[in-house]
Parts: structure tokens; C-alpha cells; sequence
């Protein structure tokens, strides 16, 4: 029996494969069956005794999957005991699930890829539950690795690029170089000499892994959407992501209201401040001292902010569910997260999602004309408007405590003045061209050395690497944001120009956002990247819908002459 890593990966010949059917049947017309009705007359063509051949063969397959699971849930299980025993329980429970999720991701890497999708929104729950060691935080990767080693493997074998889009090679290069540089002209003599820290290379590596770590994540969902239903499912698994998070913060919410968690307590700047101490049901560090008018709920995650900017982010991938689904039911479920996620927005404190949240609803809802669509636009605005008068009728004082705290917030710090403060603490710590080194501003480097808090991304950048790093840094970005445009604006179909829509409002939001350094960590780390191997698939999922309404229509897809054409209509290897 076949791998499943020789027999996963396979050239998809649409043209091929249906030419092929058609030419076995008799009586057929000719081009006038889909991918799906070729399967569906090909499995008819069998005999009986081809049938329980395949019906054999696909319970000996299912059996070895158990066996293989059972094992390596055991193995691993023990492995986990011994370490429990020996050091700590949770120890060894976080040892033997990381070690089963390891050899079944080098196993199942296309689920894989799934499973690290799934896993980011609850991430923080899961590290703070296991005792909240910071190798913990990167345990997502567990997940990547192995699907990303499977799509490079995936890559090279059918000649296929790992770095999409072409476009953002040559500054991505001039990253690379600008980065290696200043590793060794200022991280390596302070390893050297010691200087300021303890493990300056190892402040490097980290650093490093949190610029270039999810740049690959645009070839690993570009290659796992085989078609416009991989696609869709996707985003339908985004919008009940959303709904579980939100859920669960809810929960949150209501044990820290009713006094089933404590909140926060102490003295003095202990009620201004969110921690682990405070933590309740789901995440990490919580502030909650309603009487102070002092609410930052983390959600899932490991501390409010990230909360602040899952919330902000799950509105781009909820949207396209709720407006360009073509199922009721998940239309409904995509408007039921957006609903969520505003509620969200004003009871967890964060005032960033309490701005961005309605607003970037109502620039998608613009953007992708979905308001001249009254039948699906009204019944979200009605919902949504009913939901937020009853929040405000009936806990008019959190809705009070939320508008102020954002006003006082502006007034006492202005945005612009913020960032131009962050901007200013970065040059004046400047004493090269290549900057203080990697990782010296990067929060996750903490552990290994001391770091410097910049609370801006662009400002973060300019003091690891410099103002020609934070220039190479903005020529990759800006790369990608105007292929990404380009893309989108091509995009016919209604529905696709929708996604497109969404997901490139969201890169060119995240590319240029001066305010905090969402790049840097979950989930926007991993989501930008997402968003743009959603965009670059869109164009060859149209051309496969396009070309499947012509073969319904009985009309055969003839070959591009044009070099353009030639291009995108080659066939595509997929990612199995």
C-alpha cells in the first residue's frame, strides 16, 4: 500500500480526466459532463468485483489509520506519563500531546494545516491551562512544521515556487540580507562580549523567526485550495472559530459579572493593571475592576490586546461568509459571528476593537456594494442594531464606562502622539545604520535577554534593524498589497471579488497600521499571511468555475494561445 506521503501528492488533469470519461461512454455527449459526473460514470463503469476490490481496500485503508492513531496515541501516552511522573503532570501532559500532534502532523500534513489554523485562536487558553511556559507559545508550530516541510517537499517535486508571490522575492532577498547583516555587525559581538543580555543570538533567532517564520504560510494555503469548495470551507471555519471564541469569552465574561472569578484585587497600580493572577476560565492575564471603570478581558488569548485584534481580524473572514455564501445556513452562522464579534467589541474593554470592529463592517459592506443587497444586508443591520440597543438599555453603565475610557484614552494619549513619541524613542536609540539587532524590541525574545518595549510595529522594526531595514520592510509589504490589489480588481465573479475584497482591505490595513505591533504576534501574525494566499488563489479558482460552466453547457475549453493565458491555465499541481 502506498504512503501517504508518496500517494498524497498527484497532478489534478482536469481536461484529461474528462475527455478520457467521455471517450468511455458511449452514447455521452462530448465535453458535457463536470470533474464530478466523470467520478460518478467511472465509479457506474465498474464491475462488481471492482467495487469489493475498492470497498476492501478502502476498509484496509481505514483500519491501518486507526492502528496508526491508536499507536501513536499510546506511545505518546506513555511517553507523557513517565514525564509526569518524573518532573510534573502538566509537563508531561503538554510533552505526550506535542509529541502526538508532531508524528500525526508529519503523518496527515494537509490536516495538518487545518489543525494549525484551528489551534491559533485558542492558543493562549491552551499554554496558560499547561502551566503558561513560554515554549508553550510557539507550540502552534507543531502544526506548521510539518505541513510546511510536506509543501516544500510538495514544491520541489513538481517544480513549483514556496515563496508566492513571485513579486515579493526581491525585496523579501534584500530583507534577508539586511537581517543577516545586522545579526552579525551587532548581535554576534554582543554574544561575543556579552553585552546587555544573555543569549544575543539566540534574541536573533527568535527575532528572525517572527519576521520571515509565517511568509510561507501564503504558499501552504494557496496550494491546500484545490477548488472553490476548499475555499469556502475555509472561511466557514474561520466564522465558527469566531463563534466558539466569542463564545467562550462571553463565558468569561459572565463568571468575572457574577463573581464566579474575582477579577482583579489589590492596591494602588494593581487595579490598572491585567495579569496572570486575575486570569478566569480562558486565557491569559485579565484585568477586571468594573469599579475603577477598568475592564480588559483576553478572551482565548494570551492577553487582552491579542483579544482586541482577533476581534478586528475575525470581522474580514466572517464577512465573506455572511454576505457571499451561497447557503442560508452559513450566511446566517457568517451574521451571527459579525453580531458576536461587535458584542465582543464592548464588553471585553479593548478600545482599538470597540473603533475598528463597526467600522471596518461598514467600509466592507461599501466596498463590495453588499449595501444595494437589501435582502441580506437589512436582516444583519436589524439583528445587529437590536442586540447593541439591548447592551445599551440594559447595561448602560459598561456601554458609559466603554465611550469614556476610549475619549480619556485620546485625550490623554493621541494616537499621532503616540506614535510619533514610539518613532522618536527608536532614533534616539539608534547608533548604526543597522540598528540595536534582532530581537532586542521583539516581546517573545524576553526570555532569552533583556528587550526594549516599543509598542508600534513600523518603530519596533526601525530599532532592530534600522531605517534601511524598516525601508526594505515596507518595499515587501507594499509589494504584496499591490498584487494583492491587482488580484482583487481582476476578480469577475461576484462572489470572489467579495472574498478578494475583504482579505485585501485586511493586508493593506495590517501593512501600514501604525498603531501597535500586531504583525508580531498571534493572530494577526499568522492571518496576514492567510489573507494573501486566499487572494492569490482566487484567480485560478474563477478560471476553474468558468471552465466547469462551460463544460456543463457542452461546450469544450479550448487552450490559451496568449502567453498570459498560457500562464495561468497550465494545470495545477494540488497539495493532497
Amino acid at each position: 500500500m502506498p504512503t501517504a506521503l508518496s500517494s498524497g501528492f498527484r497532478m489534478a488533469k482536469k481536461k484529461t480526466a474528462s475527455k478520457s470519461v467521455a471517450k468511455s461512454r458511449k452514447g455521452s455527449k462530448k465535453g458535457a459532463k463536470t470533474g464530478a459526473k466523470a467520478d460518478e460514470s467511472a465509479v457506474e463503469s465498474l464491475s462488481p468485483r471492482q467495487k469489493l476490490l475498492q470497498e476492501r481496500a478502502a476498509a484496509v485503508h481505514r483500519k491501518a489509520t486507526i492502528s496508526y492513531l491508536t499507536s501513536v496515541t499510546l506511545g505518546c501516552a506513555f511517553v507523557g506519563l513517565l514525564i509526569g511522573l518524573i518532573i510534573e503532570p502538566k509537563v508531561g501532559i503538554a510533552a505526550g500531546g506535542a509529541l502526538a500532534c508532531l508524528i500525526i502532523s508529519f503523518k496527515y500534513q494537509r490536516l495538518a494545516l487545518y489543525a494549525f489554523i484551528i489551534y491559533i485562536p485558542f492558543a493562549g487558553t491552551v499554554t496558560y491551562a499547561l502551566g503558561g511556559n513560554p515554549l508553550l507559545q510557539i507550540a502552534k508550530d507543531i502544526f506548521y512544521v510539518p505541513a510546511l516541510i510536506g509543501v516544500y517537499q510538495f514544491c520541489r517535486k513538481n517544480r513549483l515556487p514556496i515563496i508566492l508571490p513571485r513579486a515579493i522575492k526581491p525585496p523579501l532577498i534584500l530583507l534577508i540580507i539586511v537581517v543577516s547583516i545586522t545579526i552579525l555587525v551587532t548581535n554576534l559581538p554582543d554574544q561575543i562580549m556579552q553585552v546587555e543580555g544573555r543569549f544575543p543570538m539566540i534574541m536573533a533567532l527568535w527575532g528572525a523567526k517572527v519576521i520571515f517564520g509565517y511568509i510561507p504560510v501564503v504558499a501552504c494555503i494557496y496550494y491546500l485550495i484545490r477548488n472553490l469548495e476548499d475555499l469556502v470551507f475555509i472561511l466557514r471555519l474561520q466564522a465558527v472559530l469566531v463563534l466558539v471564541a466569542c463564545s467562550l469569552g462571553l463565558v468569561q465574561y459572565f463568571m468575572l459579572k457574577t463573581g464566579i472569578c474575582s477579577g482583579t484585587t489589590g492596591l494602588g497600580e494593581e487595579l490598572f493593571r491585567a495579569s496572570l493572577e486575575s486570569r478566569c476560565f480562558v486565557g491569559g492575564s485579565l484585568l477586571y475592576a468594573p469599579s475603577m471603570g477598568q475592564i480588559r478581558l483576553p478572551g482565548t488569548f494570551v492577553a487582552p490586546w491579542q483579544w482586541g485584534w482577533f476581534l478586528i481580524s475575525g470581522v474580514f473572514f466572517s464577512f465573506g461568509s455572511t454576505f457571499s455564501d451561497k447557503s442560508l445556513l452559513w450566511r446566517t452562522v457568517g451574521g451571527i459571528s459579525l453580531v458576536v464579534l461587535m458584542i465582543m467589541a464592548v464588553i471585553s474593554g479593548q478600545r482599538i476593537a470597540l473603533a475598528l470592529v463597526p467600522f471596518f463592517i461598514a467600509v466592507l459592506t461599501i466596498l463590495t456594494g453588499q449595501i444595494k443587497n437589501l435582502k441580506r444586508f437589512l436582516p444583519i443591520v436589524v439583528v445587529l442594531g437590536l442586540v447593541l440597543s439591548y447592551l445599551i438599555i440594559s447595561n448602560p453603565d459598561v456601554v458609559d464606562a466603554r465611550i469614556d475610557s476610549f475619549v480619556s484614552r485620546w485625550e490623554a494619549a493621541p494616537p499621532q502622539q503616540f506614535i510619533e513619541e514610539q518613532f522618536s524613542q527608536a532614533i534616539s536609540e539608534q547608533e548604526g545604520i543597522f540598528g540595536e539587532g534582532v530581537g532586542r524590541a521583539t516581546n517573545a525574545a524576553r526570555t532569552f535577554g533583556s528587550t526594549t518595549l516599543i509598542e508600534t510595529y513600523h518603530a519596533k522594526v526601525m530599532h532592530e534593524i534600522g531605517v534601511v531595514g524598516l525601508m526594505v520592510v515596507l518595499a515587501l509589504y507594499t509589494t504584496l498589497t499591490v498584487v494583492t490589489f491587482k488580484l482583487y480588481r481582476r476578480t469577475q465573479d461576484k462572489n470572489l471579488r467579495s472574498y478578494a475584497a475583504a482579505m485585501w482591505v485586511y493586508i493593506c490595513f495590517i501593512s501600514y497600521c501604525p498603531y501597535y505591533y500586531p504583525l508580531d504576534v498571534d493572530p494577526v501574525g499568522v492571518y496576514y499571511w492567510l489573507a494573501a494566499g486566499i487572494i492569490l488563489k482566487i484567480p485560478e479558482l474563477e478560471r476553474q468555475e468558468r471552465e466547469k460552466a462551460l463544460l456543463a453547457q457542452g461546450i469544450e475549453v479550448s487552450p490559451s494561445t496568449s502567453k498570459r493565458d498560457r500562464r495561468h491555465h497550465k494545470p495545477q499541481a494540488t497539495f493532497e
